[in-house]
């Protein structure tokens, strides 16, 4: 899949500038790799299409209404909630654990650290 995102973004630049804004200080390749595939897969309208005369047309929408900016931020904090996740071993609520398990769903991570939580290891103590 990562050659196929990597594809994509070659034949589309407006998307790769605006997914490339995306990425936060300090992320590493790995881990925005994946951040960046989970982003592009849950992007929807967020994600910019078509010439100059799309681009101006968006931002007309974007005057007009906060609604596309709340859901950028609610779809950037899900994809770090899912990176947390995948390579950090953070929990969440069960919602948004179900949530962001559901957008992530077909996304491969080979190389993903092995977590154990603490209920996990008193429970093979018990």
């Amino acid at each position: 899949m990562a050659q196929e995102v990597s594809e994509y973004l070659s034949q589309n630049p407006r998307v790769a500038a605006w997914v490339e804004a995306l990425r936060c200080d300090g992320e590493t390749d790995k881990h925005w790799r994946h951040r960046r595939e989970f982003l592009l897969r849950n992007a929807g309208d967020l994600a910019p299409t078509g010439g100059a005369a799309a681009a101006n047309a968006e931002e007309a929408a974007d005057a007009e209404s906060g609604s596309r900016n709340r859901q950028l931020q609610q779809l950037i904090s899900f994809s770090m909630a899912w990176a947390n996740h995948v390579f950090l071993g953070c929990r969440y609520p069960q919602k948004v654990m179900d949530k962001i398990l559901s957008m992530a769903e077909g996304i491969k991570v080979t190389d993903a650290p092995i977590h154990t939580t603490r209920d996990e290891l008193v429970a093979k103590k018990g």
